[in-house]
């Protein structure tokens, strides 16, 4: 039976790992045993994907990110070039932590900026957006727009990724999808 995926001749795909239909692997990227990459994924030149990584549907993941064992990205995730997951608390190169991994967990529709570092444990909101460069070290809510080193929050912004600004009701609307969003008591919902 022939691939439903698409992988470059450079690419390195263990046994063991599952790719989902659609999905597209470029040069010199490698995908390890029991990971696992949903459909429409596109998976960006020099990636590598450790194992029991999960990746869902239509995620994009630029050059040079490595996604290591502990890291869930579910639907629509976008990983920007050399962005930096970690998975180890308190690394050290001659203890042996491989039973310890931190578990970071990616939400939906969540997009993490060029260069930005996401230290293991803490939970992207969905369709939060993490600016080129930050460093990530607590959870971030759902739609927030966070920066910086440490990573502090900026606003919040649409699931089309553009800034919100809100009424004195309470309300903003998104320039692009013309979707209106509630802010109340610190957290914002799409109002549907």
């Amino acid at each position: 039976m022939d691939k439903e995926y698409f992988a470059h001749e450079t690419a390195v795909i263990d046994e063991g790992c599952t790719i989902g239909r659609g999905t597209k692997i470029w040069h010199f990227t490698h995908i390890m045993k029991d990971a696992v990459i949903g459909e429409r994924c596109n998976l960006g030149q020099n990636v590598v994907v450790s194992p029991g990584v999960i990746l869902g549907n239509n995620v994009k993941v630029q050059n040079n990110v490595s996604i290591y064992t502990g890291v869930i990205c579910e639907d629509h995730v976008f990983l920007g070039p050399s962005m930096v997951f970690t998975n180890i608390t308190n690394p050290r190169s001659a203890v042996i932590r491989r039973d310890q991994y931190v578990t970071t967990m990616v939400r939906r529709g969540a997009s993490i900026g060029a260069n930005a570092t996401i230290v293991c444990g803490n939970e992207i909101g969905e369709y939060s957006l993490i600016g080129a460069g930050a460093v990530i070290t607590k959870d971030v809510m759902p739609y927030a727009l966070v920066i910086g080193n440490p990573g502090r929050q900026a606003g919040w912004v649409s699931e089309y990724g553009h800034k919100l600004a809100f009424g004195d009701d309470g309300i903003a609307v998104c320039p692009e999808s013309g979707d209106r969003y509630r802010l109340h008591e610190e957290r914002v919902t799409k109002i549907v």
